[in-house]
């Protein structure tokens, strides 16, 4: 059984942040990684100084080789399936292939994936030509035909007005659910139609949409468009391991990002559950590694 200071649990850009640091902080420490990292699907990745227009998949291969430069940090591209702790407060980590680890502390950075209308087929065309953030995708789609499908009103006024400023070509699709008056009148004055008919699907071809059908019968054309999804943790580490979860899902944690639990910490998109960039989450990932190094530190001084 290999044992290890510190287990980082995913390696997108939190993860691999943190990995970096720890590296940098002479750390023995373990990644574990099982390649579904939520930005996989988009086509570039845009905002991360010297990297703007890279793929994720290359972000994470440069980022991944820059990790490898530290003999102390151990990458293992094998899911999690269980956590548990010991009687000394060390944590045992067992892999899918049937590995055991043990660490003092642990990094929940695994991050959160999209929940979509059940009724709409937006996995076949989400990171081609359906997405989700205008400042990852926005570019790629300006000034073209597109579709927003947003549920409530809260959705509609921050996604409507944001993609707005992409492309003033804009449709609003509620997708059933009834806006009130007043955000109906704020599109309109723009000139922003709204259809509050159910979508019955989304047209096109290998990802690339053309048309969307509603049940109504309606059918507009459309080349590409952007919705607001809910989020949703991949696993239930944070709650098996004790960690205090809030009425709203998130994570309780300090201004350092220390759970309830000790020897837990939490960092990126898995913490409140909500999207954010990959410069926020590397920088989330740096800060969390720096403050287990220094409790390291505080223990053994």
């Amino acid at each position: 059984m290999e044992q290890f200071e510190c287990a980082i649990i995913g390696g997108g850009a939190a993860g691999l942040s943190a990995g970096l640091y720890l590296g940098l902080s002479l750390r023995n420490t373990v990644i574990f990684d099982n390649g579904t990292n939520r930005n996989r699907v988009t086509k570039k990745s845009h905002g991360y100084l010297t990297r703007d227009g890279v793929t994720p998949n290359e972000f994470k291969h440069l980022a991944m080789k820059d990790i490898q430069h530290y003999d102390n940090v151990k990458l293992v591209n094998q899911a999690v399936k269980n956590i548990s702790k010991t009687e000394g407060r060390k944590f045992l980590i067992h892999t899918e292939n049937g590995a055991i680890f043990e660490v003092g502390k642990i990094i929940l950075s695994t991050g959160i994936q999209e929940v979509f209308p059940n009724n709409i087929n937006v996995r076949e065309f989400y990171g081609k030509s359906m997405f989700s953030c205008p400042y990852c995708d926005g570019w790629e789609v300006k000034n073209q035909p597109l579709i927003v499908i947003a549920e409530s009103d809260e959705h509609a006024m921050h996604l409507g007005k944001l993609v707005y400023n992409w492309s003033k070509d804009i449709i609003i699709a509620s997708n059933g659910h009834k806006f009130k008056e007043r955000t109906i009148e704020l599109f309109q004055q723009k000139g922003i139609e709204i259809i509050e008919f159910r979508i019955t699907k989304l047209r096109g071809d290998n990802g690339m949409l053309k048309a969307v059908e509603f049940d109504s019968g309606m059918v507009i054309e459309r080349t590409g468009g952007f919705i607001s999804p809910t989020y949703k943790r991949t696993n239930d580490f944070a709650e098996k391991l004790g960690c205090e979860i809030n009425e709203n899902g998130h994570i309780v944690t300090d201004d350092w990002a220390r759970t309830s639990e000790p020897n837990i910490y939490v960092a990126g998109e898995c913490k409140n559950l909500k999207s954010t960039s990959l410069s926020i989450a590397a920088a989330e990932g740096s800060q969390v590694a720096k403050m287990v190094n220094m409790d390291i530190i505080n223990e053994n001084f």
